[in-house]
């Protein structure tokens, strides 16, 4: 098979192929693009991508990514730390802080339940979460999983795990289509899912 472009380029390409909902075309695009970058600039995206590599962490107490030592939003002794959001993933936490209304907490799965991607209860944060409202100081958990297929099942494991321990477990109402990704959804529609949320039985 003829070789059109230098092993560096389509090392590159593939590479960016790797990420996820990057195609073939647009993978090629954006190695086209990284050479056509002067070496500063050049230097300058690889060192973010080795900087955020070497200081990014999960926040100890809620799993949300952080450069700290705890999250800005653990910090914050102005947010109501007895409610505790449950989302899939760091993502979902930009969605639901858009909406301006969430004054509670978080804790980041990393993750939903999905057998059909090998992934079990001990491969996302669960064990994080019941140990933090085992402590007894927290009296509601929202769980902001997708509503598809797998969030959905996720949020019921969950709140199966939660009811021994005595805490109010409720599901955002979703004015989001079954299927469709939290991260996707606009503040007024995340607003009313917020408002509306029921207690999980």
């Amino acid at each position: 098979m003829q070789k059109y472009f230098p092993t560096a380029l389509e090392r590159l390409t593939e590479e960016f192929a790797r990420l996820p909902g990057i195609g073939g075309k647009t993978a090629q695009r954006l190695a086209f693009h990284v050479l056509s970058l002067s070496e500063e600039e050049a230097r300058g995206f690889a060192d973010a991508i080795l900087d955020a590599k070497r200081t990014v962490h999960t926040c100890p107490i809620c799993q949300n990514l952080t450069d700290a030592d705890c999250c800005a939003i653990c910090a914050d002794e102005n947010r109501d730390h007895s409610v505790i959001c449950v989302v899939a993933e760091p993502r979902d936490v930009i969605a639901m802080e858009r909406a301006r209304e969430y004054n509670g907490v978080y804790h980041v799965l990393h993750g939903v339940i999905s057998p059909l991607n090998h992934v079990g209860p001990d491969d996302i944060r669960i064990r994080e979460l019941l140990k933090r409202v085992a402590d007894g100081s927290v009296r509601e958990v929202i769980m902001a999983t997708n509503p598809d297929t797998e969030g959905e099942a996720t949020a019921m494991y969950l709140s199966r795990l939660l009811r021994p321990l005595e805490v109010k477990v409720t599901r955002l109402a979703y004015g989001i289509p079954v299927g469709s990704q939290l991260e996707y959804a606009d503040e007024v529609t995340l607003l009313r899912a917020l408002e509306g949320r029921r207690e999980m039985g």
